[in-house]
């Protein structure tokens, strides 16, 4: 059996080692919250282990969900070196995990003294933004269909684990779970897979969805074969 992409962070190990020396580690339960949106932010956080999930709520009350961050991954980041700071998402936990409380303050201090850990750190954000901006643009341009394969597709790249069958996704969803980071309704998701299982392109067990055929939903949708590190759901 071998691991894919995963977990893997792009953060320097400069960097990586900077933002561990937090002199803050807090335990956070399952199904607590790290920050909700419109809080004060005056700190950053990174997780040393467990898994979290970056989220923003919709006007009708509907999720939109962005990220599942895991170890050495950062949350909270956009707070930097912005006036009256408030986090603009909500970070809920979704196994427990231990995470580094870094101070705003103090590490945009030491990005301004260090000017290669504050590149290391540019870096970092534009690696981010990319993906941030590629995951919107298949959610705008390629439709409902399109969005549940590039979506699919992230999954392999971040929580893939080579089966004989296939690429076994392996991380517990909910067809809801799904549906949120698609920007579309459980029944679409539903009726989605089910074409897909009918098909023998995935198969779904316990929670745990298998791709059997990743090149017909690569094909479906015109792949471009982005490196994985842009192409992910962290």
């Amino acid at each position: 059996m071998s691991q894919l992409a995963l977990h893997q962070s792009t953060i320097s190990d400069e960097l990586t080692e900077l933002l561990k020396s937090a002199n803050q580690v807090i335990n956070m339960k399952k199904g607590t919250y790290l920050f909700r949106e419109g809080m004060k932010a005056s700190e950053l956080y990174l997780i040393l282990s467990g898994r979290v999930k970056v989220s923003k709520g919709t006007s009708d009350g509907n999720e939109l969900s962005l990220r599942i961050c895991s170890q050495n991954e950062i949350v909270g980041e956009l707070t930097l070196f912005t006036d009256q700071p408030k986090y603009l998402f909500d970070c809920r936990i979704l196994e427990d995990c231990e995470v580094a409380v870094i101070q705003k303050d103090e590490l945009e201090k030491k990005l301004f003294e260090n000017t290669t850990l504050a590149f290391e750190f540019m870096k970092w954000m534009s690696d981010h933004f990319r993906k941030t901006q590629t995951k919107f643009r298949d959610l705008v341009l390629l439709g409902k269909k399109g969005a549940l394969y590039s979506t699919l597709i992230r999954m392999t790249n971040s929580y893939g684990v080579e089966k004989e069958n296939g690429t076994l996704i392996d991380l517990r969803l909910t067809n809801q779970e799904l549906a949120n980071f698609c920007a579309t309704t459980r029944e679409s998701v539903n009726r989605m897979l089910h074409d897909l299982r009918v098909k023998d392109i995935i198969s779904v067990h316990k929670g745990y969805i298998t791709i059997h055929n990743l090149g017909y939903i690569k094909k479906a949708i015109q792949c471009e074969e982005c490196p994985a590190k842009y192409c992910s759901i962290e």
